[in-house]
């Protein structure tokens, strides 16, 4: 599968497609209501199907409704029910039932099979419509779904999803790397190199700063006061962007040079809340989830190992936990086979890798060769 994302040009047109973005966000609340109802009559979930069939019927007396496909409708119908599976899953691990959404806030609709349709150059068809994007590539492959989004400038993005596969893999090193996440240090791999983080956000933060200021300053609801909010949220874009942007090219370029990449599964929610605003400007979590999409399209292995696991109190030469290390403590002294000066990150991270190669399953290993057989064959001569 891979996803093309386009920008809309920006016309007065656009207003329909908003209209149809609110309209997502009124059904979606409605259907948020008809589940918190039923459960508090009933006691139990409310059925996917009995929802849709209800919709399809209020659709029909709702103009406002009729504005956005009824494929865009099943697909909030679904979104919701998994989202209450999830949560009736996962009720013990502190997870929150799906609520309500402002309908200015809310971003997005998705088409499947119909209700659009692609024109010739860089046009295309919504709810008979014609819009035009900057197409700066060819869409490759069956298009499986479209999804229309806004994000909080107002601008409209479409994001095509495809059964393209990729079969361009990258080079094979036959290399193993463990890396350990740091708040001083963002990553501090195995061999000893260590990669700092940009921190885009604390770079940013006297432009953040002008910009609540004013915000605060003007009347809320004016015109004024929605020229400065435009303005706060393109900050805030611009910092989002940038980091994506760094993300990617580190993602790529880690799967260059190892094959496999193992890291430890930590509790960020936690960190979050004992360190706030620095774990959240690092934004860990959503480097992994880029870099296991970069490396799923080269065939490459991210690995996790335990949370639980003592990688920085435990001695990379003799094995021996350090149980008194404290976060304090950036070097140590080995007690057991009397190493000095042991580097806490390093140290980890060499940990992380040694537990991470030694807790591989045969179905990674497999996955793994096989990547490894079909990337051979691409790029033999013969």
């Amino acid at each position: 599968m891979k996803t093309y994302k386009f920008k809309l040009y920006k016309t007065k047109q656009n207003r329909y497609i908003h209209w149809q973005i609110n309209a997502s966000g009124s059904i979606y609340n409605h259907c948020i209501a008809l589940h918190k109802r039923y459960y508090k009559m009933f006691g139990k979930h409310l059925n996917m199907y009995r929802l849709m069939k209800h919709i399809a019927k209020l659709r029909n007396r709702v103009k406002y409704w009729q504005q956005i496909g009824s494929q865009a409708v099943q697909d909030i119908c679904q979104r919701i029910d998994k989202a209450y599976k999830l949560f009736f899953k996962q009720f013990k691990k502190g997870t929150r039932p799906p609520n309500f959404k402002k309908t200015r806030k809310y971003k997005s609709f998705t088409l499947k099979q119909a209700g659009y349709k692609f024109l010739e150059g860089n046009k295309l068809k919504i709810k008979n419509k014609v819009y035009r994007f900057f197409k700066s590539r060819e869409i490759q492959g069956k298009i499986k779904t479209l999804t229309v989004k806004r994000n909080n400038l107002g601008e409209l993005f479409i994001l095509v999803v495809t059964d393209f596969v990729d079969e361009s893999f990258g080079v094979v090193t036959g290399k193993i790397a463990g890396y350990d996440f740091g708040l001083k240090t963002f990553l501090t791999v195995s061999d000893g190199t260590s990669i700092e983080s940009p921190l885009f956000f604390n770079q940013s933060r006297s432009e953040l700063k002008a910009a609540n200021l004013k915000i605060s300053s003007k009347k809320k609801g004016s015109n004024n006061w929605y020229k400065a909010k435009d303005n706060l949220n393109r900050v805030y874009e611009s910092v989002s962007n940038r980091r994506k942007d760094w993300f990617s090219k580190l993602a790529h370029q880690l799967t260059n040079e190892y094959d496999v990449l193992i890291f430890e599964d930590l509790n960020l929610d936690g960190m979050k809340r004992i360190w706030g605003k620095k774990i959240s400007d690092l934004s860990f979590a959503s480097f992994l989830e880029i870099l296991q999409t970069v490396a799923t399209n080269k065939g490459k292995l991210v690995h996790f190992v335990d949370r639980f696991y003592p990688s920085s109190k435990t001695c990379s030469h003799c094995g021996y936990i350090n149980k008194e290390l404290s976060l304090k403590d950036r070097t140590w002294d080995c007690p057991s086979c009397d190493k000095k000066g042991i580097e806490r990150d390093i140290n980890a991270a060499i940990n992380i890798k040694r537990e991470g190669s030694a807790s591989l399953g045969l179905g990674d290993l497999r996955r793994l060769r096989s990547a490894v057989a079909v990337r051979s064959q691409n790029l033999s001569p013969f």
